[in-house]
């Protein structure tokens, strides 16, 4: 019984331990020519965010305000991600172009 017991147990801790990357969440956010999709989001703290170029001009992603600042390259295409650890409310910009912003929380 003893050794069952062991056994389950050791099972259990491997089960755990897989299922912990299978946690992390993620989120997309697109970036338009001169629109962030959506324009406000809410996540939990530890979520991957990725912002996914889609128009046909370049922009930024810049934290304008928020408890972590941070920038993207200027860029027509591609994608920039930040895993957000710090709770909060992040203002985030495209710093060429006036109005273009969105709000994202992390809870």
């Amino acid at each position: 019984m003893k050794r069952l017991l062991a056994v389950l147990s050791a099972v259990a801790i491997v089960a755990a331990a897989l299922a912990i990357p299978a946690l992390a969440a993620t989120k997309t956010i697109t970036i338009g020519d001169n629109f962030f999709k959506p324009a406000s989001v809410t996540v939990t703290k530890g979520t991957k965010v990725t912002w996914a170029w889609k128009g046909k001009i370049a922009h930024n992603v810049t934290v304008k305000s928020g408890p972590v600042k941070f920038h993207s390259a200027t860029m027509p295409k591609g994608t920039f991600s930040r895993t957000l650890t710090k709770t909060g409310t992040y203002a985030i910009v495209c710093t060429i172009h006036p109005g273009m912003q969105m709000t994202l929380k992390v809870k």
